[in-house]
């Protein structure tokens, strides 16, 4: 018989994203071992034990997973805790990920989303629910591509940057960072650091945010 040891998942935020994460992971064979958040739940939908706050981690002996879907508080968490953590990434087993492409750790692919050939994505992103990563493109730390979001061949998406559900960007844009770019908006130029951008074509509406 062939035993195969699953293995142990301890999450960081219990509420909301943080179920999304739970559920693809536990459909990618992790086993849940608990959660840490600021105070123990009292709705429990996945019955896993409270570990304490995040606040007080420092190291584990389990694999790691920070399912918050605020980049910012997302980098902040990591930044907090003790270098010599390892984390999971967790990639849905309905998403398509090319054999070239490279996933960094605490990665989050949900359901159906496609990464194509020589994609970059960084440590801590999200890109969720049927969102297309063409190839080439690289998504750096903390982004977030939101659920229905294309992004054409060789984009690149910088950090703590969030592309709104359903948006398309171009082939060869940039997007920098700490930028938003909301649902449903057509990016056809580059866009600074710090910008909001909205619409069909994309317009920026906010600087130095």
């Amino acid at each position: 018989m062939n035993f195969t040891m699953k293995k142990k998942l301890e999450i960081i935020g219990y509420s909301g994203h943080s179920y999304v994460c739970i559920e693809t992971a536990i459909r990618s064979g992790f086993e849940m071992i608990g959660y840490y958040d600021l105070e123990h739940k009292s709705h429990n939908p996945y019955n896993i034990n409270y570990l304490g706050s995040e606040k007080l981690l420092t190291t584990s002996e389990n694999l790691l997973f920070i399912g918050i879907g605020d980049n910012f508080l997302r980098q902040k968490i990591y930044q907090q805790l003790n270098s010599s953590n390892k984390f999971a990434s967790l990639i849905h087993p309905s998403a398509t990920i090319s054999d070239t492409a490279i996933i960094s750790e605490n990665v989050l692919i949900s359901a159906s989303a496609i990464v194509n050939a020589q994609s970059n994505i960084d440590f801590g992103c999200i890109i969720n629910t049927g969102a297309i990563i063409e190839h080439e493109c690289h998504i750096y730390s903390f982004a977030h591509v939101a659920p229905g979001a294309v992004l054409a061949g060789n984009v690149k998406v910088g950090e703590r940057s969030f592309i709104g559900a359903n948006a398309t960007i171009k082939q060869g844009t940039v997007i920098g960072n700490d930028v938003i770019v909301g649902a449903g908006s057509v990016i056809l130029n580059d866009i600074p650091n710090n910008s909001v951008v909205v619409g069909n074509p994309g317009k920026i509406i906010k600087k130095n945010i």
